[in-house]
């Protein structure tokens, strides 16, 4: 998986101007013309020097792949049907800890949603198409990780301890299909080289497996009591 996005982002390049202290004349003048352009090296490469000419080509960023643009577009379906079990707890859990969790996950879930709307009407996609988080199209079905309308009605009739039980084992697997989705696009060379996008994706892998590790826990937590 990279580390970092390729280098040839306008984000990662630093403008150094040297002022010419002293001079003056012809030397200020070439001074103050000419700046120094610092492109920041890799992890555990040094920094260069570019020329202005290098620095313009390397600010534009080619499109996105098919896979980029398929990505985004699948990852709002897969936020929607988790804000769709997230707005299940507050009525039927029995858990002290899980609605303050649900809550924390329903604000990066939301932010997340926003972000993916941002970026796909940048791309020319002004509108993705919505469903109710229990009857997701059948594409959005063979995603990784994603609820059947069974699946989802089960959970809908579940109550007290049996429900929690059931949203965190499907919110495990929920959200390890949404790694693997991350996964799965940061495995080919040539996607995610918009830097909001691998910036995204890296969020998504950071902040799921966080949530992941903490309904493990309650799980566990649940089996010792």
């Amino acid at each position: 998986m990279p580390s970092m996005p390729p280098r040839g982002m306008a984000a990662a390049l630093t403008l150094v101007a040297l002022l010419a202290g002293g001079c003056t004349g012809a030397a200020e003048e070439e001074a103050a013309a000419a700046p120094r352009i610092i492109q920041p090296g890799a992890p555990g490469e040094p920094n260069r020097e570019i020329t202005a000419a290098e620095a313009a080509e390397l600010t534009e960023l080619p499109p996105p792949t098919l896979a980029d643009l398929q990505f985004m577009v699948d990852m709002h379906p897969h936020h929607t049907q988790a804000l769709g079990m997230t707005a299940l707890v507050e009525e039927r859990t029995a858990s002290e800890q899980i609605p303050l969790f649900a809550e924390r996950m329903d604000i990066s879930q939301v932010e997340e949603i926003r972000q993916i709307e941002d970026w796909l009407a940048s791309h020319g996609v002004e509108e993705v198409p919505t469903m109710a988080p229990g009857m997701m199209a059948m594409h959005d079905l063979d995603m990784p990780g994603m609820l059947t309308p069974e699946e989802f009605a089960a959970l809908e009739a579940a109550d007290g301890e049996a429900f929690d039980r059931l949203f965190l084992e499907s919110m495990t697997r929920h959200h390890l299909g949404a790694i693997q989705m991350v996964e799965e696009l940061l495995a080919v060379e040539g996607n995610a080289t918009d830097p909001r996008l691998w910036e995204f994706a890296q969020h998504v892998l950071s902040d799921q497996s966080i949530e992941i590790d903490r309904m493990q826990g309650m799980l566990a937590e649940m089996d010792a009591g």
